[in-house]
């Protein structure tokens, strides 16, 4: 398929610039893929929809405050540091993004707060990309301490273009299970949920199982070329466990329903795949695009959000719904004044 088949005119008032409150009380698109029929529904009554026995996989992977404000020595220039992921513990060596980017050179220094935390540029590694080394005797468990009081939400870019982070992102840009550091993306389908209706779910007999996708910056980096064969993902750390393994294969075995929430559990569970296509576990790292047409092996029920045009998670969506479904139910969103994007509404695919 080609990147222009999916561009769409989002208006600029349907882009959502803060969550909904209470996070379930989100809109819920709801796309019948055997009928072809759409409903509008909100968040919470995703519940009617779902049996029990059902397995919902979550992405349980917890978002980092990675965004570093400090100042060059010396010149004290305001620079910003985007911390991707930590290289070497021991050497408190991290993979960063800098901005702007042509005045940090190998051996600068950069300094954060009150000169609480010192950092020297050790490599270049992009354009904007540089290896960075923190200057830090304490342990590393301390050095995260630290970054975490210093840093801030790393609101998503067409967000942090219309204003800067406010403290209720550091509550919201975050699922209500997270539980394990190292993203610096939210996975965005997981937002909705509230701790009452994941209540609720178990109640009804709605199993739920985690596993780990680190969402990276790359979430937000365009698709350059026309011919989506050609696009490559960024790689993405994603674990998942023998616990999750033996639900999900326990259900598929039974035919019960295997529910994705969110793209980077789809993603993580399709990259794990064995020759009778059951679930492997896992702990490593993916590159795996899923465009049309595709092949799902695991996953019969999708819970995603209304994202971006021409993005690769668009086109993930496309390959579950269909594509020619897909524009068809975000034409309706378009129509119905659905908010879109991370802090958007949600679609749920079944």
């Amino acid at each position: 398929m080609k990147l222009s088949q999916f561009n769409l005119e989002i208006p600029e008032e349907l882009v959502a610039m803060h969550p909904a409150e209470p996070r379930d009380e989100a809109r819920l698109l709801v796309a019948h893929r055997e009928t072809g029929t759409i409903e509008h529904r909100l968040f919470k009554d995703i519940l009617e929809y779902l049996d029990e026995d059902d397995v919902m996989v979550l992405n349980n992977t917890k978002v980092f405050p990675a965004r570093l404000i400090g100042q060059k020595e010396k010149t004290g220039a305001r620079i910003e540091v985007f911390l991707l992921r930590e290289l070497s513990p021991k050497q408190k060596l991290w993979d960063v993004l800098v901005e702007p980017a042509r005045k940090i050179r190998v051996g600068n220094k950069l300094f954060f707060g009150e000169n609480d935390l010192v950092a020297e540029v050790v490599d270049n590694t992009t354009s904007r990309g540089r290896t960075i080394r923190f200057l830090f005797d304490g342990e590393n468990e301390e050095l995260h301490s630290l970054i975490n009081k210093l840093g801030r939400t790393p609101i998503p870019p067409y967000i942090q273009a219309e204003r800067e982070d406010i403290p209720e992102d550091r509550e919201r840009y975050q699922t209500v299970f997270a539980s394990e550091v190292g993203a610096v993306a939210a996975p965005t389908a997981g937002l909705h949920f509230t701790r009452e209706l994941l209540k609720r779910l178990e109640l009804k007999g709605i199993e739920q199982t985690f596993l780990t996708l680190h969402v990276g910056i790359g979430s937000f980096s365009p698709v350059e070329v026309e011919d989506l064969s050609k696009h490559r993902m960024a790689s993405e750390y994603f674990v998942i466990p023998d616990d999750t393994v033996l639900m999900v294969n326990e259900a598929k075995r039974k035919k019960r329903r295997v529910i994705a929430a969110g793209t980077s559990v789809m993603r993580s569970l399709e990259s794990s795949v064995s020759a009778s296509k059951m679930l492997n576990p896992a702990d490593g790292w993916t590159d795996k695009f899923i465009y049309p047409p595709f092949q799902f092996n695991i996953a019969n029920t999708f819970i995603t959000n209304l994202h971006r045009p021409k993005s690769t998670l668009l086109m993930m969506v496309a390959a579950f719904a269909g594509y020619d479904f897909t524009m068809e139910c975000y034409e309706e969103a378009i129509k119905e004044k659905y908010r879109f994007h991370s802090y958007g509404d949600a679609m749920l695919v079944l």
